[in-house]
């Protein structure tokens, strides 16, 4: 989900007040106030969400590969007492998974990438 009209579309059906979300590789959110249209954007490392009022989408980004221009692998601590989330980046060996790739004899490009975060 990369979209404000795609949030919109799955905070219409979503059960709970935030949802965790994946598979775009990038760290960003979408949230929705009451009467409001869905919006979202972009999360760097070390930035707070306050998830106490609205409906959330929380993409922590990519332990693997991310593609958002950083090549630390994204995750995301989550406190469900305060409501906030907080967006994290930890080094890993970006080499050792390049040669794990062109081992298994995917392409190229899959490993070079890496190190560009994308």
């Amino acid at each position: 989900m990369l979209s404000p009209l795609q949030a919109e579309l799955c905070l219409d059906v979503q059960e709970h007040r935030v949802c965790l979300i994946g598979h775009s590789h990038v760290a960003l959110s979408f949230w929705r106030y009451p009467g409001a249209s869905a919006t979202g954007q972009t999360r760097a490392a070390d930035e707070t969400l306050d998830l106490t009022d609205g409906e959330w989408l929380v993409n922590p980004g990519s332990v693997g590969q991310p593609r958002d221009g950083d090549p630390r692998a994204a995750w995301l601590e989550l406190d469900d007492e305060a409501w906030t989330a907080t967006y994290r980046r930890t080094e890993y060996d970006i080499e050792g998974a390049a040669a794990a790739i062109r081992a298994a004899r995917l392409p190229d490009s899959l490993a070079e990438r890496l190190s560009f975060g994308q």
